[in-house]
């Protein structure tokens, strides 16, 4: 599918790609072909690097649109959009691992061409994203991690209470998704992060039932390893790299993760966005946090030089 929105070029994700870069000999996983939404600005092709977002466990590339489009204006670039494994539109794998994540994110630059890129990626995302620049898989001329240290970090408990809600409500054979947000409600209070969870709930055209189109079960099964950072020592990423942190959590503390960012990422500094929580981006309505600030502070850090 293709439409333009400024513009929007959207595509849909093939079965299997083979990664020809340097990977781990740890590894053994299958690369998936990710899908993606990519917009352009409307005035010409740009020169400049793209920016290559890669979203948050749960989440997928339809919680960047309004932010992407934002940027394609501001920087007058290429903004991508991805759907990581076991998200969105992307293949489903069984294995769900940063090395494989890093790997897919690797073979999607490659594929499409792009030999320079600016990547940002949030929370689960954001540990892909260094994951490949630390693995130095692709060219990356910035890196820009957002609410995520890097280091090994437990999750909430309360990723492995929405997976057991998802699964009542998936067994529950629901014909309405407000019989879905009630079952929810009795996990998660925050009507804007159940609206988030529930954007992954989809209507069975033929059945009339409402399924989850991300493999939960897969992903509960992969929470442990999302706590994981690297598998593998490696060299420090050279490229100029913002860690955006919000003030009101608990992912990136500049006191406490400071000196471990330093030394994997020298060239590197900490924003802090007073008032956010972990979702500081995301755009959706009900809980954007501080989008306005967020996109202010990208903005900048990819203009400087």
């Amino acid at each position: 599918m293709l439409r333009n929105a400024g513009k929007v070029v959207a595509t849909k994700a093939g079965p299997w790609l083979t990664l020809s870069q340097r990977t781990f000999a740890t590894q053994h996983h299958e690369v998936v072909d990710l899908d993606y939404t990519k917009f352009s600005p409307d005035n010409a092709k740009s020169s400049k690097p793209p920016l290559v977002i890669c979203h948050g466990l749960f989440g997928s590339k339809q919680n960047w649109k309004s932010l992407a489009r934002a940027f394609t204006k501001r920087l007058n670039t290429d903004v991508y959009t991805l759907d990581m494994r076991n998200h969105g539109d992307s293949p489903h794998n069984k294995v769900h691992t940063y090395n494989a994540m890093g790997d897919d994110l690797a073979a999607f630059l490659k594929k499409q061409g792009i030999d320079d890129s600016i990547l940002m990626g949030h929370s689960m995302g954001g540990k892909a994203v260094m994951n490949m620049c630390l693995r130095d898989l692709n060219p990356v001329s910035k890196l820009i991690v957002v609410d995520m240290a890097p280091a090994v970090l437990p999750l909430s408990s309360d990723f492995g209470s929405y997976v057991k809600a998802m699964d009542e409500i998936q067994k529950a054979n629901l014909t309405k998704r407000s019989d879905a947000d009630k079952i929810l409600a009795q996990t998660e209070p925050d009507i804007g992060i159940r609206q988030f969870l529930l954007t992954n709930l989809k209507k069975d055209e033929q059945t009339g039932l409402y399924k989850f189109r991300v493999p939960y079960d897969i992903l509960g099964k992969s929470l442990g390893k999302m706590s994981d950072f690297m598998e593998e020592e490696t060299q420090p990423f050279e490229k100029p790299t913002l860690f955006i942190a919000g003030g009101n959590s608990g992912y990136i503390k500049p006191e406490k993760n400071g000196p471990a960012i330093k030394r994997q990422f020298p060239h590197s500094s900490i924003k802090v966005i007073k008032g956010a929580g972990h979702w500081v981006p995301t755009p959706t309505p009900v809980h954007a946090e501080k989008p306005e600030e967020f996109v202010n502070v990208v903005t900048e850090f990819v203009g400087s030089q």
